[in-house]
């Protein structure tokens, strides 16, 4: 961003809080500029202005390296008072009036993809503040909100070596970030209570778990492991002393505040009410489809698309599941379909007994999958992978073990320091636990997460950063709760999805490609869970399924386990099935569309592969193919499909 889109900026934001009319004269010149400038001056504004009023997310993409204007960012959390919300609404609608005078024909292909992000993004932030008033129910976001912008802070820090991390002035914004957690919750309590005078509220499932249960575990991170973490990676360098005891002081402070926060959610919230609240209804999630997403699909469309899925998904697993029976020397039966989904668990409980001894074995295997995955890669020439490239396994914080088995996330893209991680969490050496991460399983998830999934994906991204444009980076409303969009996830979870698959491709060598027929059963039974996520979560929220209901049918669909549930009292495998499952129905309750951006954009990829493999006949190339689709950014391939064959 050059010197001229600063100063715009800072005019505008002051627009955006005073009345619109100050804005005259910078309109009109930006109206007699050429129309590509015109767009990206307003671009440019609205993405540095954006990252401002999300600090979290702001760090969560490494803003402070990409702007001066952000430097301060890092310090700082979501002003949701309404005060800030009138001056946010203010400021989208001025750039959303300044878009329209801008004609599509007028400006370059890459233009033409960002104005429709843009515009999507702007509808989108608007329809949550004003329409929908999300603020009023978005309790996970106020309890996961801090302790992702801290994470991601020391995540984004400067290595320091020896085990060290962050300077004196990156430490120095981590506290301040503290110490603004006390008013940023007051401000959600006053949200929250508005929500409950106007029947704006969430459900009694999310206000425990990612309430209550999530405001006792923020305390304890920052009361007590967070200073434990910061004198580790402080060391003894002549400031880490005053800033340890700045740590302690006002983590306590947050500590206090989540303790506070806890006990405000079970004042305000009747836990045992049978109303569910999750529920978004048709009309609202046929609106984030389409916005959101560009896929034209209605919730009904979509519903039936899914059962199609499924049966798609189940029938090769259990073509998989057959095969590997037969060189197991299993004796078992896949006649009917009963006799299908017994056997197929079966089968794979016979797998899980290759399971790892320990957690250091557990890693162990993990890593050595992560290596092999990267020379099947070179070997068949997928992809141009630079020598150095290393993908690294490390440890989930434990703030989020009780929530993910697995996760990646990214390196700042806009920073020089911080790396991408690949979070496995250990099991505690409990047994059972690690027969879940038995040895034919660890291949497809490794892929999803690592390469070529997340880790890959993200990697190359950053180190192409200045072809992809800036907007195509952000995740309006937040990064990962229910505020968000989503936007970014069916572009990185459809690739991911799309890597396992491609891991699956034959070679004249390897039927299955990089798998063996066991974990090439794990990939399916993965892209049949994802498959089986689109019918559960358009059910869930457009009220076809009930909780229940949704739950019976993932342990049907995913789990090979029908009825589990009612078998959990006297069945500790039934039992274990169920509680898998009512926590994945959980989550999806919590995240409506989030689910199925996955499946969609694997399949978006897919289609688009076929026809640009079309476009391009005998001079097709798959390795140009996957290059040229990841510099598209993270964005679903709805808002670019045409223009990628065009140019």
């Amino acid at each position: 961003m050059n010197l001229s889109h600063r100063l715009v900026f800072v005019s505008a934001l002051m627009c955006a809080v005073a009345a619109l009319a100050a804005c005259s004269a910078e309109s009109t010149s930006l109206q007699a500029a050429d129309p590509d400038d015109r767009f990206e001056t307003l671009r440019d504004r609205y993405f540095v202005a954006s990252l401002k009023m999300y600090p979290v997310t702001s760090t969560y993409l490494g803003g402070s390296g990409y702007s001066a204007e952000l430097a301060d960012t890092d310090g700082k959390l979501r002003d949701t008072g309404p005060g800030a919300r009138d001056a946010e609404v203010a400021f989208y609608n001025e750039v959303q009036d300044e878009l329209a005078v801008i004609s599509p024909d007028d400006l370059s292909a890459t233009n033409r993809i960002d104005l429709r992000v843009m515009e999507a993004q702007l509808r989108f932030l608007l329809h949550q503040l004003t329409e929908a008033r999300h603020q009023e129910r978005a309790v996970d976001t106020y309890t996961g909100n801090p302790f992702s912008g801290v994470d991601w802070q020391i995540q984004g820090m400067t290595d320091a070596s020896n085990g060290l991390l962050g300077t004196e002035d990156e430490w120095a914004l981590v506290v301040a970030r503290l110490r603004a957690i006390p008013a940023y919750l007051e401000n959600a309590k006053a949200n929250l209570a508005a929500g409950v005078t106007a029947g704006n509220m969430p459900d009694r499932r999310m206000v425990q778990g990612n309430g209550i249960d999530a405001s006792q575990a923020n305390a304890q991170y920052f009361g007590t492991s967070l200073a434990a973490d910061a004198e580790t990676f402080l060391g003894s360098r002549p400031f880490a002393a005053d800033m340890l005891a700045a740590v302690q002081e006002a983590g306590g402070e947050a500590a206090d505040a989540y303790t506070d926060f806890g006990a405000f959610l079970e004042d305000t919230y009747d836990l045992n009410e049978a109303v569910d609240r999750y529920a978004i209804g048709e009309a609202e999630y046929g609106w984030h489809v389409s916005n959101n997403f560009q896929v034209s699909m209605s919730p009904a469309e979509l519903y039936d698309y899914a059962t199609g899925q499924v049966v798609q998904m189940e029938d090769q697993a259990f073509a998989a599941a057959e095969q590997v029976a037969g060189e197991e020397e299993l004796n078992l039966p896949f006649g009917t379909e009963e006799e299908k989904r017994s056997s197929t668990r079966a089968v794979m409980d016979a797998l899980s007994v290759d399971s790892p001894a320990d957690d250091d074995q557990l890693f162990a295997w993990y890593r050595e999958v992560a290596e092999s995955l990267v020379a099947y890669g070179r070997e068949y020439d997928l992809f141009d992978i630079p020598d150095d490239y290393q993908l690294d396994i490390v440890e989930t914080p434990l703030l989020l073990r009780g929530a993910i088995q697995a996760a990646y996330f990214p390196a700042p893209p806009f920073k020089d320091t911080g790396v991408g991680r690949f979070y496995l969490t250990p099991t505690d050496n409990d047994p059972a636990l690690l027969e879940l991460n038995n040895r034919a399983s660890i291949a497809d998830l490794t892929a999803h997460e690592g390469f070529p999934g997340h880790d890959w994906h993200y990697k190359y991204m950053t180190e192409h950063a200045d072809e992809i444009s800036n907007i195509r980076w952000l995740t309006p409303g937040a990064v990962q709760d229910s505020s968000s969009m989503w936007e970014d996830s069916m572009a990185a979870e459809g690739w991911a999805l799309y890597a396992e698959d491609l891991m699956a491709e034959p070679q004249d060598d390897a039927p299955n490609g990089y798998y063996s027929t066991a974990e090439h059963l794990y990939e399916l039974k993965g892209q049949l869970w994802r498959a089986a996520r689109v019918r559960v979560d358009v059910g869930l929220h457009t009220e076809r399924m009930t909780f229940d209901e949704a739950v019976d049918y993932f342990t049907e669909h995913v789990s090979f386990y029908p009825g589990a549930c009612a078998k959990a009292e006297e069945d500790d495998a039934a039992k274990a099935v169920c509680g898998q499952a009512q926590r994945e129905i959980y989550r999806y309750s919590m995240w409506p569309t989030q689910a199925i951006t996955y499946n969609l954009g694997k399949n978006a990829i897919f289609e688009l592969r076929d026809a640009y493999q079309a476009q391009q006949g005998d001079y097709y190339s798959g390795k140009a193919f996957h290059a040229k689709l990841l510099k598209m950014g993270t964005i679903p391939a709805g808002y670019y499909s045409d223009t990628f064959l065009e140019e």
